[in-house]
């Protein structure tokens, strides 16, 4: 199976503080790596996203006092969920996985650079208005379908996959290329919001030997 240029692969966030022993690990994150390095080979429009946080970044719990990780704030877009420091510019956290082949990237999509706002959407920032650039890219490359793989699944891929319906894509997850923070069932409402939005969820397809 091979996919044609209106199809995309989104690789999100499969960067090292989401993988093992990283400051923001999802369990097993570093086992799709394998499996999305043979999806590079049969998609011809790839894109991958990385988290690229300045030291000061409004969703890091240390930056509010009194706040320890996974509590929430309200900012000026709305409920933010506070995190352990993770992927800061420049930092070993913030690169790619090493096994992952980032150099096969048609494009890479930084996000969460903005001091005082997340990211976690591939398209927007998390006040739903301010956009990554990505949807603009996929339209002059005749995208009509992407394919999202990465880390979580509950969080980044989630918001993902909703947008990317919501601009009027069509959009599937691979589940087995995804892994998921699962923070107080957020698998399964993410699960269900996705299904809810149109989102296909599948697992990883056949390909050829």
């Amino acid at each position: 199976m091979t996919f044609g240029p209106d199809h995309a692969l989104i690789v999100i966030d499969v960067q090292n503080d989401f993988c093992p022993q990283g400051s923001l690990a999802v369990p097993d994150g570093d086992a799709i790596v394998d499996g999305i390095n043979k999806l590079l080979d049969v998609f011809e429009v790839r894109v991958f996203t990385q988290d690229w946080h300045p030291a000061g970044h409004a969703s890091f719990a240390a930056n509010h006092s009194g706040r320890k990780p996974f509590d929430t704030v309200d900012l000026s877009y709305g409920t933010q969920v506070l995190w352990p420091d993770h992927c800061v510019q420049g930092s070993r956290g913030a690169e790619f996985h090493p096994r992952l082949r980032a150099e096969s990237a048609d494009m890479i999509i930084r996000k969460g650079f903005r001091t005082e706002i997340d990211s976690y959407s591939a398209f927007f920032e998390n006040d739903m208005k301010t956009p990554t650039g990505l949807e603009g890219y996929l339209r002059t490359r005749g995208v009509g379908h992407v394919a999202c793989v990465g880390l979580a699944t509950d969080f980044c891929v989630l918001y993902s996959a909703i947008d990317a319906v919501k601009l009027g894509f069509s959009a599937t997850v691979y589940e087995d290329g995804c892994r998921a923070i699962d923070l107080d069932g957020s698998l399964a409402e993410a699960r269900s919001q996705m299904l809810a939005a149109g989102v296909r969820l599948e697992s990883w397809p056949v390909l050829s030997a």
